[in-house]
């Protein structure tokens, strides 16, 4: 039946991971024009993360982790969703949706699975516990194939309600950053039955150019332009994704360092960011996911899609219980903008640290703004 919920594993052939090595040693080498970030990643930055995918990442390892959490694939709307569904060991544990974004994958949330859905276990107050639900988003990784054209944030949206009532779950919450963030905050201008709340790392409201609105600004808020500025002036990979996913779609399943440079634009920085400080094991995860189930370019569509539509930055009015958490090395959500269109902002928080994957960069800093939202409105 296509309502069928069938258990998964991950089981990467041996072949296909010997196949990739032969791939890395056999890299053609484009030449080095500049040293620094200014034309995009360096050649000689990716050599490093090429040779350590190589020489000494463990793919088995990653594959093991992933699979100590139970997994799940089925259909909706036509499509193949794959799924974590980690249960809490907590009677009253509140279900929660934690929806990813590109680059990335479910290995994400690797760090707070246990904080959220065993509380008890890490010190933490078990009154606020999880079941955990983390989709693979369509046509990314083992959600795949991609169905068809349309799959924007709202359908998404859509299909993880349905997700979540095929569990049985009658009330839940959603989470989510980047492309997660534009599907929760679907989520919440949806409001379907038993949503009690969405947590968001983004809400992209951008400047109307209203008289004196951007002196409501905070201080946080207003420096956080200075990020946006320079995501304008950067940020390519969004352009093209928007545009032609397609013709890009040919380079990133065929070419291992092609898809790895074009991952590390956002995970990296535009200008080296985060060159010192990412987590390369946990990158490497992330694009060794996308290249064993060639699902680079399907991916890519989603940013079609939603350019499309305008899903995730529209503003329909959302009347969802809303909280947004902003880091500073990321897009800071400005609050004025923000509530435009969403009336039951009930927490906003401007954290000291982390990024735009805070489940990997600023884990614990997530995982109380998370508990603190729901247990207050869940």
């Amino acid at each position: 039946m296509h309502t069928a919920i069938r258990p998964f594993r991950i089981d990467i052939p041996q072949a296909a991971i010997d196949d990739l090595r032969q791939r890395l040693r056999q890299t053609r080498w484009p030449q080095a024009v500049a040293q620094d970030w200014s034309h995009g990643q360096p050649v000689a930055f990716i050599r490093e993360l090429a040779d350590q995918w190589l020489n000494d990442f463990d793919w088995r390892q990653q594959e093991a982790a992933l699979n100590r959490h139970p997994q799940f694939r089925t259909e909706i709307d036509g499509q193949t969703i794959h799924f974590l569904h980690v249960r809490s060991p907590e009677p009253h544990a509140l279900p929660l949706l934690l929806t990813h974004g590109w680059p990335s994958t479910v290995a994400e949330f690797l760090d707070i699975i246990g904080p959220l859905s065993d509380p008890r276990a890490h010190g933490l107050d078990p009154a606020t516990a999880f079941h955990l639900v983390i989709p693979s988003l369509p046509g990314f990784t083992f959600s795949s194939p991609l169905a068809g054209p349309g799959w924007d944030a709202s359908r998404t949206a859509a299909a993880w309600d349905t997700l979540m009532k095929r569990l049985g779950y009658e009330r839940y919450g959603a989470q989510g950053g980047d492309v997660g963030a534009l599907v929760s905050r679907e989520l919440g201008i949806l409001n379907p039955q038993g949503l009690v709340g969405v947590h968001l790392q983004q809400i992209f409201a951008f400047p109307s150019g209203a008289p004196g609105e951007m002196e409501k600004l905070s201080p946080f808020e207003l420096a956080g332009m200075g990020n946006l500025q320079r995501f304008q002036k950067y940020n390519g990979y969004a352009e093209i994704q928007s545009k032609r996913p397609a013709t890009l779609g040919f380079s990133l399943v065929d070419s291992p360092v092609g898809l790895l440079a074009w991952n590390a634009e956002l995970f990296v920085g535009f200008e080296g960011e985060a060159a010192t400080t990412l987590d390369r094991e946990r990158f490497l995860t992330h694009v060794s996911l996308y290249w064993f189930t060639a699902t680079g370019g399907q991916a890519a569509e989603s940013y079609y899609e939603n350019a499309r539509t305008g899903a995730g930055y529209r503003e329909l009015p959302s009347a969802a219980p809303t909280a947004v958490a902003s880091f500073p090395n990321d897009f800071r959500s400005v609050r004025a903008f923000a509530e435009r269109s969403h009336s039951q902002i009930v927490q906003w928080t401007e954290m000291a640290e982390g990024g735009h994957f805070a489940a990997t960069d600023a884990p614990g800093l997530l995982v109380d703004d998370i508990r603190r939202f729901f247990a207050r409105v869940g």
